[in-house]
């Protein structure tokens, strides 16, 4: 149960970037709730990238600003400069989670007990998996396998999300409005993930803003952080 209620809906977002704080503006006007994974160490610094042909802003948070910017949602490790962690040695592995976990934390002033594995492709495996959980801090450990499913995980550290909002949209969309008509009589999760700065490539954010309004404020429904969710 979720707070006494048998469905729950989270988002995850990666990266830390600048355009984290308008999506927060966003889930923030329909009382929604995210977890933002970071990488302690890339903070402040500037970049951008080409996704489906379109030149796009990749410029991430100063780390002075990050208790302010995400104080209504949870922030969860990234690892500290965004490597492939299968081709790590176990002490690097641990160095890169556990130091961007404690980075975290001390830039938040709170607790950090999750994250999401960078990279993309297989960017995660069972031994990589096992590693963090047996010396790290960390709780739960987000992949980006979509499930296109409800069901409750036994597994946290190789949690699979239940769809990417910017590849996959439209299917998005369709397991949102399953998921809001779906009666249970025991728990189901709808977990959603992605970039925030995805949203410039098509300009999406009104579109976003739209379903944001239309999945918010159900009585059977709690909106949590993945923690609040998954632990």
């Amino acid at each position: 149960m979720f707070n006494g209620k048998m469905k729950a809906i989270t988002f995850s977002y990666d990266d830390g970037v600048t355009q984290d704080k308008r999506l927060i503006e966003i889930l923030d006007k329909y009382d929604l709730k995210a977890t933002f994974n970071i990488n302690s160490e890339l903070l402040g610094k500037e970049g951008s990238l080409i996704r489906d042909d379109k030149h796009v802003n990749h410029i991430k948070n100063n780390p002075k600003d990050i208790k302010k910017i995400y104080r209504n949602h949870e922030v969860a490790a990234h690892t500290l400069t965004h490597p492939f962690l299968p081709d790590l040695s176990d002490e690097e592995i641990i160095r890169q989670v556990e130091q961007d976990r404690i980075n975290l934390e001390q830039l938040t002033e709170k607790s950090v007990v999750g994250m999401a594995y960078p990279g993309g492709g297989t960017n995660y495996n069972e031994h990589v998996a096992e590693v963090i959980r047996n010396n790290t801090g960390i709780k739960y450990a987000r992949t980006i396998v979509s499930s296109y499913n409800f069901d409750i995980q036994n597994d946290l550290y190789v949690f699979k999300p239940t769809v990417y909002n910017f590849a996959e949209w439209d299917k998005m969309v369709r397991l949102a409005d399953k998921f809001l008509n779906l009666e249970t009589d025991t728990p189901k999760l709808l977990y959603i993930w992605g970039h925030a700065y995805e949203f410039d490539i098509h300009n999406t954010w009104d579109k976003f803003d739209e379903f944001c309004s239309l999945i918010c404020h159900k009585d059977d429904i709690f909106y949590g952080t993945n923690r609040e969710v998954l632990l």
